[in-house]
């Protein structure tokens, strides 16, 4: 990248009177899929010298309450399309192992439905249920909904108390299938087909309990032949069914292109707006008062392209798969996809990353060793932490700098979150500048809060640099200096390559 220089500061002025939305505590939502060692050594290890009574690790329960996450989308992903979650229900010595598809590994089933809520419990989190649509289909879906909700007095929900869960597990949010579109999904289908089925199974399971929120499946990429026409025809047959379509999106560096992929977030912003605009086009065209929301239930970085570099069979059990190791420069991408996501947080009301331990993760851990923080588990956690509240409208009149992918791109990508009630704000903003610290100017006479609470980077010198089991604390965020208020007007310096946090208060009297 050639920096501008000198770089002239990045300037926007927040107003309180200008926002976007309200953030829906969903947005900090993440994953787990049956997939690599996301479950097994990695949220579950009987026998780790933290496991609980559940087998569930606690040093991992702790890092997933610090990451402060909302809401857990499980079982898949792809697992979920050949789910059987009667093989994970009852005593864990008579439950089957079966052969996933999906990955090619082989599933013991000894983490199961009940063991999924468990873990839910202890740490706060809400349960996004998928159901299988797949191999199965409508009577399957009610009968896990019946076995998880229904208080009592039925052959499944009596099965569900026999099984230890004396009151409804009260699954509000579910997903109909996962990335049906894609030819890799074991039952693929077309939009037709699938729309019809997640319509006729959104019915059914309306007639149990017709307060649940179901997201329907959208395009499993913007880059796939049938992207929009896919949620056009989707949408026409289950508008009125369903709350959500669901959006999926991985970025990473390609053939040393370190420009365009810092400006990933430019694609995910595209994405999210074509989205929008097809739900409000069907919306106009069956002249619906409603309006379709959007589920972001798979966002990351990921590096498709490289090579594993574990030895792995097929049909191993948790083999490690998808381990990515997230450097400095992954963690500003990620960031700025947080950015993205506030930033139309009045549609995107949930979103999930993929995943949440070890499978391209923020988490890591080794087999009866510890857990540490990836590079990505800052921006993450202090998003969740003080991104909450109402996101204001923000303009940016920065440098910018040329991209192969998306041509001249801001160096600058911001966000800004208000807590009405108190008027603090909490500014995220990403310097896409890969060697010239960026000066920033933010203009706060519309709002009430003049004092720089703590001003926090992660950046290194190092733009490769990552935690790692050997060096666990490589990377963490620092205390940024010299950011003043003057006028009614914040003034920081961006560190090249960096994710910023800015908190500000109301000026003191």
């Amino acid at each position: 990248m050639s920096d501008p220089r000198p770089l002239t500061p990045a300037r926007f002025t927040l107003d309180s009177a200008f926002g976007v939305g309200a953030v829906h505590p969903r947005l900090y939502g993440s994953f787990v899929e049956h997939l690599g060692r996301c479950v097994y050594t990695g949220v579950h290890e009987p026998g780790h010298p933290t496991a609980d009574a559940d087998g569930l690790r606690q040093d991992v329960l702790d890092l997933v309450r610090e990451l402060g996450v909302t809401t857990v989308r499980y079982p898949g992903g792809n697992f979920v399309s050949g789910y059987r979650w009667e093989d994970t229900v009852g005593p864990r010595e008579e439950r089957p192992t079966r052969l996933d598809l999906a990955w090619k590994t082989t599933e013991t089933n000894e983490f199961g439905l009940g063991e999924f809520m468990a873990f839910c419990e202890k740490t706060g989190m809400e349960p996004m249920m998928a159901v299988n649509l797949g191999t199965r289909g409508l009577e399957d879906a009610i009968r896990l909904l019946e076995y998880c909700n229904h208080p009592a007095g039925t052959e499944l929900s009596d099965s569900r108390v026999a099984h230890g869960a004396k009151e409804p597990y009260g699954i509000k949010m579910w997903c109909l299938g996962n990335e049906m579109d894609g030819p890799w999904q074991i039952g693929h289908k077309t939009a037709e087909e699938y729309g019809r089925l997640a319509a006729e199974t959104a019915r059914a399971m309306k007639m149990i309990q017709p307060g649940l929120e179901l997201v329907a499946c959208g395009s499993s990429g913007s880059g796939i032949e049938t992207f929009a026409a896919w949620e056009a025809t989707v949408l026409e047959a289950t508008y009125d069914l369903v709350d959500h379509i669901s959006l999926h999106a991985y970025y990473e560096e390609a053939d040393g292109d370190r420009d365009s992929f810092l400006a990933s977030a430019v694609d995910m912003e595209h994405f999210i707006d074509s989205v929008v605009a097809t739900c409000d086009h069907v919306r106009a065209r069956l002249k619906r008062q409603k309006r379709i929301n959007l589920s972001f239930d798979e966002w990351n970085v990921w590096y498709q392209s490289r090579p594993n570099p574990h030895q792995v069979e097929d049909w191993q059990q948790a083999p490690r798969l998808l381990e990515d190791v997230y450097t400095v420069t992954d963690a500003v991408v990620f960031g700025s996809l947080i950015i993205a996501l506030l930033r139309h947080a009045d549609r995107v009301t949930a979103a999930s990353l993929a995943q949440l331990v070890n499978v391209i993760a923020p988490i890591m851990t080794e087999p009866g060793g510890p857990a540490w923080r990836q590079t990505t588990f800052f921006p993450f956690a202090q998003a969740s932490a003080y991104g909450r509240g109402r996101v204001l409208r923000v303009e940016v009149d920065s440098p910018t700098y040329t991209t192969a992918k998306f041509g001249e791109v801001s160096l600058l990508h911001a966000t800004a979150v208000t807590d009405d009630a108190t008027g603090d704000v909490t500014v995220f903003a990403v310097n896409r500048g890969q060697s010239t610290a960026l000066p920033l100017e933010i203009d706060l006479r519309g709002v009430d809060a003049h004092t720089v609470v703590e001003h926090l980077a992660l950046a290194d010198a190092d733009p490769e640099a990552r935690n790692t089991l050997d060096h666990q604390d490589r990377v963490t965020p620092h205390a940024a200096v010299g950011t003043t208020v003057t006028d009614g007007v914040l003034r920081a310096e961006l560190e090249p390559l960096s994710w910023n946090m800015i908190r500000l208060s109301r000026a003191q009297s």
